[in-house]
């Protein structure tokens, strides 16, 4: 049976000291200890100055599946692994890429741990300096640990809170890494990232998640620098947010949660002035506020449809007839919601305060619940 092939690739900049060194480490000591895998390595160079390219050069005749990609200039980390990724795939026959360091901060022991990961039916394996078994540097000073731990943090909750994944992954900007080609690298649209640079890496994990890939990770005990150029700039947190940024606003379950706001909050103001006009009729504040429920469930079937969900627009007049139906009767709850908050609420503090115990009832209740029910059962995805 023929061997899967993994790649490794390593982006160099000023790496003279460090970069022969790490790929006779590799050929003579890791590679050769991975029994069931091709083990190939893949320098990625932006013509450094101090020549680091000319060592890899010298040592490709002593080991046939070491590659070279020289770059005429330096374009930054992300733009190095795009080229990098491009090539193993196209060129070296890759089925899974690994991300790696020429300085030995990634110690060399960790990739056949990824490979074995992937062994067992991960697409996505990550070193982490979270889990238990990892950790950071005993050198690094405050500053870089502050960096590393809040930056990390904040990118994870803007990238994937409130969802499971926000749990799973806890080193977002670990450069230590194993994708799997088939289904997750080969889809992407590596010509059109937000950043080139340090930013790639979270841009890079978002959207192997949002392909689906199965992610796990294992320990990094990540090294303190010896030798060679840090990648890490005064740019690179700006660099960082920005991306994580433009990541979450722009992807498509964002832009339909704020429209989903948007007619939500228009839906509000019906109510509200359904609650009201139905109150001075004459009517008791619940029942007040459950024909204004239903007055705010027409308007938001309607934009909801044509604007929020508009990229699974419901169409025909059977078709939105059933479906104004069902929404309907899955609206029952906020229906029933409002009766009771607002009848219970009243109940203790006064009709005065209906309207305060309307957007109690909505902010709390009813929006999660439509949240919930308009993604899992009106517009929801239809099976291939």
């Amino acid at each position: 049976m023929k061997k899967q092939t993994a790649v490794v690739v390593i982006p160099t900049y000023n790496e003279a000291d460090s970069i022969g060194k790490m790929i006779d480490h590799l050929f003579t000591k890791t590679f050769p200890a991975i029994k069931d895998w091709e083990m190939k390595l893949l320098v990625v160079d932006d013509t450094s100055p101090d020549g680091t390219y000319k060592i890899v050069q010298k040592l490709q005749p002593k080991y046939p599946n070491l590659e070279l990609y020289l770059n005429p200039e330096k374009k930054g980390i992300g733009f190095a692994y795009v080229v990098g990724f491009r090539h193993a795939m196209k060129k070296m026959g890759a089925d899974v890429i690994i991300e790696f360091d020429a300085d030995f901060q990634h110690p060399p022991e960790t990739i056949p741990v990824l490979l074995s990961e992937i062994d067992k039916g991960a697409d996505y394996v990550l070193g982490s300096r979270k889990v238990k078994g990892g950790s950071n540097p005993q050198g690094w000073g405050f500053k870089r640990v502050f960096f590393s731990e809040v930056g990390g943090l904040v990118a994870r909750l803007v990238l994937f809170f409130p969802f499971k994944t926000f749990f799973q992954i806890t080193d977002p900007t670990t450069g230590l890494k194993v994708s799997r080609v088939k289904g997750f690298v080969e889809k992407m649209d590596l010509d059109n990232l937000y950043s080139k640079k340090f930013g790639y890496k979270l841009e890079f994990l978002y959207k192997m998640v949002k392909l689906g890939a199965k992610t796990k990770e294992i320990p990094l005990k990540f090294q303190v620098r010896k030798a060679g150029e840090s990648k890490i700039s005064g740019q690179t947190a700006k660099d960082i947010f920005r991306s994580v940024f433009l990541l979450r606003w722009n992807d498509k379950t964002t832009q339909s949660f704020l429209k989903f706001a948007v007619v939500g909050f228009t839906g509000y103001f019906i109510n509200a002035l359904g609650l009201e006009f139905f109150y001075r009729l004459g009517l008791p504040p619940n029942w007040a506020a459950a024909i204004g429920a239903e007055l705010a469930i027409i308007s938001n079937f309607t934009w909801n449809n044509l604007w929020t969900f508009s990229f699974k627009k419901i169409s025909g007049s059977l078709s939105i007839v059933k479906k104004f139906l069902t929404f309907n009767l899955t609206s029952l709850g906020a229906v029933v919601i409002q009766f009771i908050v607002v009848g219970l609420g009243t109940n203790f503090t006064g009709d005065a305060w209906r309207q305060i115990w309307l957007v109690a009832a909505i902010g709390f209740f009813v929006l999660p619940y439509n949240w919930l029910m308009y993604n899992k059962v009106i517009w929801k995805k239809k099976k291939i």
